[in-house]
This record gives structure tokens, sequence and C-alpha cells, in this order.
């Protein structure tokens, strides 16, 4: 062979090997073309000159809030506690403390609150939701969970601890649509829909013992099992609520 076919083989030979190899590099890698991907862009701080007013006294998170106006629990239990007034004067002094504003509670909810009786349960037009009673701090002793519904919606959400004087203090108060509210152990789920129909809201709340309050500890989305039906509350834990 002359040395002319022999370069020519040889380029041959070249040509095919680097296309085998591509086209099996291609393979491995899964190399295609996806078309134009578009151009990325860093995310745009909006209203940068916009800064809310620190919370007023009395509106800072972080702390327990002692109910004001309610006798000390003997032997520290809420057993028996009477659910209705210790939520009746909570919603007073809050609503006294923001001049009804409705930054610590629904401005309705003093009007609310005055349809309950005297009568244990509050009487047949009472917008209390019966107290659940369940350790969430892990401390032994029960707190009362439960809310007032402001409307056919809207529930305010309240939890109470005994501190250790006996007094009652708000551990928990959470103004929401609670599709559903669920306790296990010093968990507290709440679930609430978005504005996606087929997805849900949970917020988990867990008992902090530094702070002493429920504190947000994760917010997850769950998928609604039927599109146009409301989340039910999902998962093996106890329902407090519904809503």
């Amino acid at each position: 062979m002359s040395l002319r076919r022999r370069s020519r083989a040889i380029l041959r030979t070249a040509a095919t090997a680097t296309l085998v190899a591509a086209t099996a590099c291609a393979n491995v890698e899964g190399l295609q073309n996806d078309g134009d991907l578009g151009t990325a862009h860093a995310p745009r701080t909006l209203w940068k000159d916009f800064r809310p007013d620190p919370p007023a006294p009395g509106q800072q998170s972080g702390a327990a809030t002692a109910v004001p106006g309610l006798a000390k629990v003997p032997g520290l239990s809420m057993q028996g506690v009477n659910a209705v007034d210790v939520v009746r004067a909570d919603i007073t002094a809050a609503n006294a403390a923001d001049a009804g504003t409705g930054r610590l509670v629904d401005p309705r909810a003093i009007q609310r609150i005055a349809l309950c009786t005297q009568a244990v349960d509050g009487g047949p037009d009472c917008p209390v939701r019966p107290a659940v009673l369940a350790d969430v701090t892990g401390n032994g002793r029960a707190e009362l969970i439960t809310a007032l519904d402001i409307d056919g919606r809207l529930s305010e959400l309240r939890v109470y601890t005994v501190q250790d004087d006996g007094t009652i203090a708000r551990i928990l108060s959470r103004r929401g649509v609670l599709e559903g509210v669920e306790v296990a152990a010093e968990h507290l789920a709440v679930r609430e829909p978005t504005s996606n129909p087929k997805k849900v809201s949970i917020s988990d709340y867990v008992w902090d013992p530094e702070a002493g309050i429920m504190n947000l500890s994760q917010l997850t989305l769950d998928e609604c099992p039927n599109e146009g039906d409301p989340c039910p509350a999902a998962g093996p834990r106890a329902a407090a609520g519904n809503g």
C-alpha cells in the first residue's frame, strides 16, 4: 500500500473512532440538545426602603403571656378549668391591648365571645370549641387547647398552660382557617388551605422550653387527595379539632 493510501486509511479510522466515542459518550451521559434554557436572573429585592415598625410592648413573641383576671389553678391541673372563662379573659385583655386594631386578636372576637353564657359549655351559641387537654410541654401536665370561631371560616387558636405558680399563661396564639389541628407529644400541627386548591399548608409548632412557648418549627405543603374536596387531617395523630 502506498504512503498516500495508508494515510487516508488512518484518517478514516481515526474519524470513525472519534464518531463512535462521541456517540458512546452521548449514550452514557445523556447528552442532548434541550433547546434554549433561557437566561438565569438574580432575584430582585422589592421595596428596599420599606421596613415594618418594631412590635409594640405586648406584641413581641418569644414569651408566655399570663392571662389576667383568672384565679390560680389549684394542683397545677387544667382538669376542671373552664375553657370559656379562659378564652374570655384572654380575648378581653388582648382586645384592650391592641385597641381593636386586630394585631393581637380579631376585632370581632369580643362580639363573638359575648354569645357565650355562664353555662359550663358556654351555651348552644358559644363559638368557643370544646377544650382538649394534652401535654404539649412534656412536663407531665396537660395543656388546654381550644379555639374561638370568628365566622364560618376564620378562627383564633389558643393553647394555655399552668405555670409553676398556678397562673394560666397562653403559649400559642394563632389566627387562621383551621382545616385540621393535630396534637402529638410536644407537637401541634395546624392544617390550612392555600391559594392552590390541590395543596394544604401544615404549620408544625413545637414546645420550646427555653422560650416557654410553642414555636413554629416547620412549614410544609401537602397534596390534597381529591381536587375540589377539603384536605382532611391526615396521619395517625389524634385530632384536637377540625374546622
